[in-house]
């Protein structure tokens, strides 16, 4: 999606389902913190506005971006979530290291959706500058997490329909 034509915190709140009685993890970078935190915080309070309780948000940090996946793979196998969101933020600067850390995160993501039954919501964000990662985590362009939590409930909220 390009995120210049969607400002990532607008959505339909008549559309969402009710999250009161989902689970959530929430891995988050501590690498680039002062955007990984805002990408939390607004996963958090959209979590919130849509029902979840506090107590079913569990908050768990991991060293970089490239930690989230085994932080995610932590979270499904030792808690009982419905859902996990993986926040981070990978600046590009001048070696190969940007992509390689996004490469591994993509493709770690990505099993771990294929293995495992709940979603794991891909809520890395991958830009050129600091700027353009402040712009995504509250700025200009909305907050990326929360449209991470809005995925988180209506993917659980999909798989929950299917069980019935």
């Amino acid at each position: 999606m390009a995120t210049s034509l969607k400002n990532l915190s607008d959505y339909d709140k008549s559309k969402m389902p009710s999250a009161a009685k989902m689970k959530f993890g929430i891995v988050v970078a501590e690498w680039n913190e002062e955007i990984t935190e805002a990408l939390y915080q607004g996963a958090y309070d959209t979590l919130i506005e849509n029902g979840a309780h506090p107590d079913n948000i569990i908050k768990k940090y991991v060293p970089g971006s490239f930690e989230l996946t085994k932080g995610a793979k932590y979270m499904a196998d030792y808690t009982d979530v419905d859902a996990v969101i993986c926040l981070g933020c990978v600046i590009q600067g001048d070696t190969p290291h940007f992509d390689f850390v996004c490469d591994g995160v993509r493709q770690g993501i990505t099993q771990l959706n294929l293995s495992y039954p709940i979603p794991f919501i891909f809520g890395l964000i991958t830009t050129l500058n600091l700027q353009q990662a402040k712009d995504r985590a509250g700025g200009k362009h909305g907050n990326k997490g929360d449209e991470g939590a809005i995925t988180a409930i209506k993917m659980v909220d999909m798989g929950w329909s299917l069980k019935k």
